[in-house]
């Protein structure tokens, strides 16, 4: 604790006074932290400064040991900024006091962690939580995930993942926000606010980190890792404004993406790292790899380790994960030229303030509070709120004939591999969740129900029918309990449970880790085996429904057609099958909404809403037209659309009104529709607002996401819904990337989904 003491008292000393050697201005270089951080780097070592941009992984640590590990002689050595993924406040203390107390200048590490949806409290997948459409319920997830790994030790994030994607093959969808760029950016900065607050360096905030930078959801042939090619305007417009928003909204930390980016790895990247982020969007914190990103350009074949790792550095790469590029060659080639000390320095400075920002150098154990670990994780009321937000993820998909809701009376036939799986409930990057302390389906039902509902259980399928392809799917401890019966074997079982069920729930769809990094599928149809499983069960007569756990959009066209009632429960967290039997049996109105298109078949892929119209589209209403741009075999149509989701009740739109349809300059123009519940049941409906330019300078979208509202509404109750649009929500970059309003003609859309709206026209002129 000496060496600590006495880096605090140098920084007095030094932070009016000192100018480091070859370091270039800095715009800012009044800012406190600036100067707090100058006042170390003032007394480091090179290597201590390489050192800082250094973040391992913490896999050898376990009480005890923390003095002898060979990433403890490093940290000993100041040859370390920052660990990820070491657990429990007691490992994480005994860390920082080796940094603190045996390193020469006693510098605070980073203690980071793939904290993506909850900490052990798990809410539902990204993915799943976007569909909820409702940014509170958003940002409480997040600021409930920060209280609980801030006190088990953690201070950084590796989230939000805010990639676009219009590609279900891509198992990162999962992570991500879906498909549209508006409605990622109100979800970004729910989550940077949710995680970081107001005051980093309050205990219980976390320091975020967007990712991954960029264009990382639009990979080739869906194949994670895999190359991205696009035109900058579809960046700007379609891509970026994600990420922009966290930035906007003071994310700390940026990670790169493993893919390239107009021919260049976004690790080596300038333009996207420098001139863009730092330049054009004002980032001010510092940027981190992903996992051994920069190793791994060598493999894209842009030179040796040494090579890349100074691309990296003079790019605007700051921290390097794992694999240590940074460490063991910045400092030959800052000897060879290729790089200078102003640019280590530059980077090792953003790192200092980070730590500055988050009260590291004042208390550097502030997150190692046991009282706080022993009472704020996995409690009760985080649970209870994790319950309570995975009801609203849930989107009901169809309900013909109104199976659901279920009456808590007669018997139910359970079946599915999904059915009794508490592990798989968290889904995927849910890594230091409680997995066997999740509530599976079955106990969610039992919970619900007591003993006034017989339940008979047969699990009908495996997840797949190949064992090796299932023994992929299982390899971060979430088993799927294969069944090493035929079969014919199993269906048999099942169809004689559903003989004598008077409704059958049918647990369908993927496992937990199907989706997710490394989890990328060629077809995105339900296995084989669970099809073949549903069919025998709907020969029986029995109303069924299907529920549907899922990381991505699936094409389940023959489920859509043939089983009654579909509820896409996605992956729904710590208290899943409490919140699943909620819906099932009507306490909770379902009211998620799509924020991915499904497909009707993979072949249709990408299938998105705000797509560009061709110069030969197909006229609408009409399934094909030769010479016109459509496929031979399947509509261009989606299954089911942005922005779908059915509710339990009904809601019924009035005509749009529009407060003009004349507009000019910064005039607002108002759009309203009348919403009635005309239902049995109180429910909430998204009411989404689409817009079209008709004419532009270069092509436009046939409709944007510019606005929506989740109402609440008694049955029988009416409401008037408002927007208000101004230029500046019309706005787009044009050819010459200049950010530009165009007078004309405009389309005003309001509906349930993107497929189903009212429109009116409006012509505003500059």
């Amino acid at each position: 604790m000496k060496k600590y003491i006495l880096i605090i008292l140098a920084i007095g000393c030094f932070i009016m006074a000192f100018k480091p050697s070859g370091k270039t201005p800095e715009p800012n270089a009044q800012d406190p932290y600036i100067q707090k951080a100058d006042s170390v780097l003032a007394l480091m070592t090179l290597e201590e400064k390489i050192g800082q941009l250094n973040l391992p992984a913490a896999g050898d640590f376990t009480t005890g040991q923390a003095s002898s590990s060979n990433i403890a002689e490093k940290i000993k050595a100041g040859k370390v900024g920052g660990l990820f993924n070491i657990k429990t406040v007691q490992k994480i203390r005994d860390v920082q006091q080796v940094a603190v107390e045996e390193s020469r200048l006693g510098i605070p590490l980073l203690f980071g962690m793939d904290v993506i949806h909850g900490y052990e409290t798990i809410f539902p997948i990204p993915l799943g939580l976007s569909c909820t459409w409702d940014m509170d319920l958003i940002k409480k997830s997040a600021q409930l995930a920060a209280k609980e790994a801030s006190a088990d030790g953690i201070n950084w994030t590796f989230s939000p993942m805010t990639d676009i994607s219009r590609e279900p093959r891509w198992g990162r969808v999962s992570e991500g926000s879906g498909e549209d760029p508006y409605l990622g950016a109100q979800i970004a900065k729910a989550m940077v606010k949710g995680y970081q607050g107001n005051d980093l360096s309050l205990n219980n905030t976390l320091m975020a980190c967007v990712k991954h930078f960029a264009l990382y959801g639009a990979p080739e042939a869906g194949r994670d890792y895999n190359t991205v090619d696009m035109s900058r305007q579809r960046m700007y417009n379609e891509y970026f404004p994600p990420y922009k928003a966290a930035v906007d909204a003071g994310v700390g930390t940026v990670m790169t993406a493993f893919n390239e980016v107009e021919g260049i790895p976004a690790s080596a990247n300038k333009w996207l790292m420098t001139d863009l982020l730092r330049d054009e969007w004002g980032f001010d914190g510092f940027v981190v790899t992903d996992y051994t990103a920069i190793n791994e350009m060598t493999a894209h074949g842009i030179g040796d380790l040494k090579t890349v790792s100074a691309k990296a550095l003079k790019a605007g790469v700051d921290m390097d994960m794992v694999g240590e590029g940074f460490l063991t060659t910045l400092k030959s080639s800052l000897e060879e030229g290729s790089i200078t000390e102003a640019q280590i320095n530059e980077a090792c400075r953003r790192i200092l303030v980070a730590k500055f920002k988050l009260g590291l150098f004042e208390d550097p154990y502030r997150y190692c509070d046991i009282e706080r670990s022993e009472t704020e994780i996995f409690n009760t009321e985080n649970r209870q709120i994790s319950r309570e937000i995975a009801a609203q993820s849930f989107v009901l998909m169809k309900n013909e004939g109104r199976v659901l809701p279920l009456e808590k009376t007669g018997t139910i036939a359970l079946i599915g591999p999904m059915a009794d799986n508490a592990e798989n409930m968290t889904g995927t990057w849910s890594v230091a969740g409680r997995f066997k302390e999740s509530i599976s389906l079955k106990q969610g039902i039992q919970n619900a129900v007591g003993n006034k509902v017989k339940i008979i259980e047969a699990r009908g399928a495996n997840v797949v029918a190949d064992s090796l392809l299932e023994s992929r799917v299982s390899v971060f401890g979430k088993p799927t309990y294969r069944d090493n019966r035929s079969e014919e074997e199993l269906i048999k079982e099942a169809v004689e449970a559903a003989k004598g069920a008077d409704v059958i729930v049918a647990a369908m769809g993927e496992s937990a880790e199907m989706s997710g990094e490394s989890s990328s599928r060629s077809t995105i149809e339900l296995p084989a085996n669970q099809r073949r499983l549903l069919k025998a069960l709907a020969k029986t007569g029995k109303p069924i429904v299907m529920v549907l756990f899922t990381g991505r959009p699936l094409a389940i066209n023959w489920e859509a057609d043939n089983i009654p009632s579909i509820l896409n429960v996605w992956f729904g967290g710590s208290e899943a099958g409490d919140a699943i039997a909620d819906v099932l049996f009507g306490k909770v109105n379902p009211s998620g909404k799509l924020t991915m298109t499904f497909p009707q078949n993979t072949g249709q892929i990408p299938i998105y809403y705000n797509h560009k119209n061709t110069g030969r589209p197909l006229p609408e209403g009409q399934w094909f037209q030769k010479f016109r741009s459509n496929y031979l075999d399947v509509s261009n149509e989606p299954l089911f659309p942005f922005g779908y989701g059915l509710s339990y009740t009904e809601f019924e739109y009035g005509n749009l009104k529009l407060s003009t349809d004349q507009l000019n300059g910064d005039q607002t123009l108002t759009a309203s529709i009348s919403l009635s519940n005309t239902g049995k049941y109180d429910g909430k409906e998204v009411v989404q607002l689409y817009v079209r330019d008709l004419v532009g300078s270069m092509t436009r979208p046939v409709k944007e996401l510019k606005g929506f509202q989740k109402i609440f509404l008694k049955a029988g109750e009416t409401k008037e819904v408002s927007f208000e649009l101004s230029q500046e929500d019309l706005k787009f970059y044009n050819h010459s990337l200049d950010f530009v309003f165009e007078p004309g003609e405009f389309e005003i859309m309001i509906g349930t989904n993107s497929s189903e709206v009212s429109t009116q026209k409006v012509n505003w002129e500059d």
